[in-house]
């Protein structure tokens, strides 16, 4: 009989209507009521963290959640956090990077539909995120409509239907149907000690690239921030011609400030060294991102920038893969 801890943090599965249009106002017991939990192989606590719509979750809060799991960790065998879907893959990326190592399942799971309607997905998604937690694996997941995905790799697709979470550049862990789970490879279950560290640095821009740039936009950033993620076009092209972006991100670099380049393009990632307008940008020490997702390079920035202010350190903690982020077989072309 498995231990489960529920920690639920709101979002749209613990809404109810109000004046002002959904809300969450469900407390963890509330939620877990509406769970039939006879017959299944685990005893279900719960706590609730906080009560808020995921769209203002903030750094601070996915500290919040990895110190409740750290203070909890040796009572129980795995964790379901239950969380609103707008911003539910940038939390699980940064648990992923504040809990590493860990030999226990950590579940995020949420809804598309408040977990009180007649017709919801809430129900199926926290049987399915506490199935999971059962499980003999280790390191963070999303569980989402009967797919499980790892921390670093689900980005939310879709708003209304219940399918929202796709897996990105990289194959799903696994397929719920019922008490039964079908993986699609081997999970490699982590070795050693669970290591924990949430010293996270939110000083982090994102900025989205498009034709006509202003390169004064790098002006105000610089005293704002100590690190820009730049989503550039297709391989991880930045304009040289017209309005030239390249000596302004060079003087940011000068400055100490870490710069990452990804793409756009939600698949296959970036290639500085395919065109010209890549290779330009390469000449400067930036961060490549490779084919991560933007849901995982802002937590992953954030956590390096709280380690270090040394670029080559930040730089190789952000090329380097996490621990049981990718699998033997797969290790020559997944990144962290």
């Amino acid at each position: 009989m498995k231990n489960i801890l529920l920690l639920a943090t709101g979002g749209t599965i613990a809404s109810v209507p109000s004046e002002e249009g959904l809300t969450p106002k469900l407390t963890a017991e509330e939620l877990t009521s509406y769970i039939t939990i006879d017959n299944q192989p685990y005893r279900l606590h719960s706590q609730i963290l906080m009560n808020i719509d995921s769209t203002n979750m903030q750094p601070e809060h996915w500290r919040d959640i990895a110190q409740a799991i750290y203070t909890h960790y040796d009572q129980y065998d795995g964790f379901v956090v239950t969380h609103g879907t707008d911003t539910m893959a940038y939390t699980a990326a940064a648990l992923s990077y504040m809990i590493q190592n860990s030999n226990k399942p950590i579940v995020l799971t949420g809804s598309q539909v408040p977990i009180g309607f007649p017709k919801t997905d809430a129900k199926k998604n926290i049987r399915d995120a506490l199935r999971f937690a059962c499980e003999d694996v280790g390191g963070v997941f999303v569980v989402f409509d009967g797919r499980v995905i790892l921390g670093t790799r689900a980005v939310k697709m879709r708003t209304k239907s219940y399918d929202a979470f796709e897996s990105i550049n990289h194959p799903y862990v696994a397929y719920i149907h019922g008490e039964t789970i079908h993986y699609q490879y081997e999970l490699q279950k982590p070795n050693g000690h669970v290591q924990f560290d949430s010293s996270l640095c939110p000083d982090v821009f994102l900025l989205k690239l498009y034709p006509g740039t202003k390169p004064e936009i790098f002006d105000y950033i610089r005293h704002l921030y100590r690190g820009v993620i730049i989503e550039s076009f297709g391989s991880g092209g930045v304009p040289f011609q017209g309005r030239n972006l390249l000596p302004k991100i060079k003087e940011l670099i000068d400055d100490g400030m870490a710069v990452v380049i990804t793409t756009q393009c939600l698949e296959e990632g970036e290639d500085l060294t395919l065109y010209e307008v890549g290779r330009k940008v390469a000449q400067n020490t930036v961060i490549l991102s490779g084919d991560m997702n933007t849901e995982a390079i802002v937590p992953k920035l954030m956590w390096a920038l709280g380690k270090t202010t040394n670029l080559l350190e930040i730089k190789n903690m952000m090329e380097t893969p996490i621990a049981n982020d990718i699998t033997e077989k797969h290790e020559e072309s997944w990144d962290a």
